[in-house]
């Protein structure tokens, strides 16, 4: 039987970004630049700690979140 967590892991502060820009170049047909970042500011996003009291790493955060990841893209629309 699985037990309720009585702790609270630490927040999440995380902000994503993406530019876009469109350049059309037929009536039907454009181009779509884009740059995303995920993470932007690069803030450590810890996991939640082991909650087993009978484990050894009891409250210890032992993984954390992505980092920054950014993407670059063009996309042809038609």
């Amino acid at each position: 039987m699985p037990v309720s967590p009585i702790f609270h892991g630490p927040g999440i502060n995380n902000t994503d970004l993406a530019l876009l820009k469109s350049v059309h170049l037929t009536q039907g047909a454009s181009l779509q630049f884009r740059a995303e970042l995920f993470n932007t500011f690069n803030h450590a996003q810890f996991l939640n700690p082991s909650g087993n009291i009978n484990s050894s790493s009891f409250m210890v955060i032992r993984s954390t979140r992505d980092p920054r990841i950014g993407q670059l893209a063009v996309k042809f629309l038609f």
